[in-house]
């Protein structure tokens, strides 16, 4: 087994007043050599978004897009007529396949926005642009990871153009939780929301990372209580 952890301290930043970015991956006015890739996961980007603002329009092409909000409430649009409110408990997917344009803004005139933008290399280039998102809140259970994105079609999950599978729990101190990898030759990418765990004799804090790969299976042992997302990819 092998391992690569990202420390949360160590990610890139950028402040603009309205936007405070946080990338776990090389993005924008971050640049590490190090830090540009896991597998196919691209981009891994924690974002505040303030009250009343957000993304204008903007296009993207052959990537595949996962947006989680973790607290109040993106406004979406986009150029396939696609117009909606994703909320805290909602993940959206895009395929932007042969090109899209797309906006998120933050409606609320009260409540700021805290979410996750996921960029992942396609399986198959140049495919028609598509859109979906779900809402898992009342599918999560203690102690249990629930599967948000799978590689196949199912009305119990999101998917996308490759063979990655998404899975968040929320867990109690004290839980030593068996991951096996869903598709061989993967690798996970786990990403601690909230507290503190162990995972190959690493310890990881909210917002540390760890990618895991070159194994069939890991051991994560929660030292609090601590609030998981498990990113599994192919390894380029």
């Amino acid at each position: 087994m092998k391992t690569v952890f990202h420390a949360a301290g160590d990610r890139g930043y950028n402040d603009i007043g309205w936007l405070k970015a946080n990338f776990s991956f090389s993005f924008g006015p971050f640049r590490d050599e190090k830090r540009t890739n896991f597998g196919v996961l691209r981009v891994l980007n924690d974002d505040f978004i303030a009250r009343d603002h957000g993304f204008g329009s903007h296009p993207h092409d052959n990537m595949e897009i996962t947006t989680i909000v973790l607290q109040g409430a993106l406004e979406h649009q986009d150029s396939m007529g696609n117009k909606g409110i994703i909320k805290a408990g909602d993940v959206q997917v895009m395929s932007a396949g042969t090109g899209v344009f797309h906006s998120e803004y933050n409606p609320s005139k009260t409540e700021d926005t805290l979410s996750l933008q996921i960029w992942i290399f396609p399986k198959v280039r140049n495919i028609e642009p598509r859109y979906d998102q779900k809402n898992f809140g009342d599918k999560f259970i203690r102690n249990q990871f629930t599967t948000l994105i799978s590689p196949l079609k199912s009305d119990e999950t999101l998917w996308l153009n490759q063979d990655t599978t998404f899975s968040q729990g929320n867990f109690d101190a004290g839980q030593q939780l068996n991951y096996t990898i869903k598709t061989p030759g993967n690798g996970a990418y786990v990403f601690v929301l909230e507290g503190d765990v162990t995972i190959a004799d690493q310890g990881l804090n909210k917002r540390d990372a760890i990618g895991v790969y070159d194994t069939d299976s890991f051991t994560i042992e929660t030292n609090s209580e601590s609030k998981l997302l498990i990113i599994e990819v192919p390894m380029l």
